[in-house]
């Protein structure tokens, strides 16, 4: 299961963990989320000890989308040592996502 991220445990989870960090910029109105969602949860589950997979609803939690120029959803960005080292826009096939991470481990 995907992490829930919030503005206030952003920088604890993923700006300080010493795992590569994938995080999920979604809404619950918004349809392609919905399609990147399933593999976002898919993904969690396979890089679990690896890798923190978790999301990050933008209507709720505004701060860190601004700050890192979230501009259209869903946005996958990925993180090490507090730095984004890979961004997503859109939707895209699950290797797209894996291979993200897989660069990283």
């Amino acid at each position: 299961m995907a992490l829930e991220i919030t503005d206030a445990t952003f920088e604890e989870v993923v700006l300080k963990s010493d795992k590569p960090v994938m995080v999920d910029f979604w809404a619950a109105w918004c349809g392609p989320c919905r399609m990147v969602g399933p593999i976002i949860e898919e993904i969690s589950s396979e890089y679990e000890g690896k890798a923190v997979i978790g999301k990050v609803d933008v209507d709720a939690n505004q701060e860190f989308a601004a700050k890192y120029g979230v501009r259209n959803i869903p946005t996958v960005l990925v993180f090490q040592n507090g730095e984004v080292v890979g961004r997503q826009v859109g939707v895209a096939p699950k290797a797209t996502y894996t291979e993200a991470i897989d660069t990283l481990l």
